[in-house]
């Protein structure tokens, strides 16, 4: 499949609302989830990873009430920085506000940023850099 093919198929995608699709054309294979409550898919116009709208990190409620367990909202790699030789973009300790960047997740070339939900203290960083994690994995702990 060539890119413009590539688009048509996100395009299409990202207006019908689905949740899910999957193509295959010959020896071509496409698949497109969207996780529940995700915003549209921003599609790579070249060969380079993009960042995409941000994806909203679903807290899910930990056993401490004063904590805010943030998990992976789609499945992909899991990165800490914009880019390897730049700072993370949290450390544990560290006073977060509402909509601030967390971590990266990369699916299908696009980069997804996490943000917080809400203000808080990273209190912990599940998540490792650069390696793959599923839909409903642990990431950040806020408090």
């Amino acid at each position: 499949m060539d890119m413009d093919r590539i688009r048509q198929i996100i395009d299409w995608f990202a207006d019908a609302g689905l949740a899910s699709f999957e193509l295959a054309e010959g020896d071509d294979r496409i698949r497109l989830e969207r996780p529940e409550g995700s915003g549209p898919v921003a599609v790579a116009p070249g060969a380079g990873p993009v960042a995409s709208p941000v994806v909203p990190a679903a807290p899910v409620a930990p056993a401490d009430p004063s904590e805010t367990r943030i998990d992976a909202p789609l499945y992909g790699v899991c990165y800490l920085a914009p880019s390897p030789d730049a700072p993370a973009f949290i450390t544990v300790g560290q006073a977060v506000k509402a909509g601030d960047t967390l971590c990266l997740v990369e699916a299908m070339k696009v980069l997804n940023a996490i943000t917080a939900p809400r203000d808080g203290t990273v209190t912990e960083i599940a998540a490792p850099d650069g390696v793959e994690v599923e839909q409903g994995q642990h990431l950040v702990t806020l408090r």
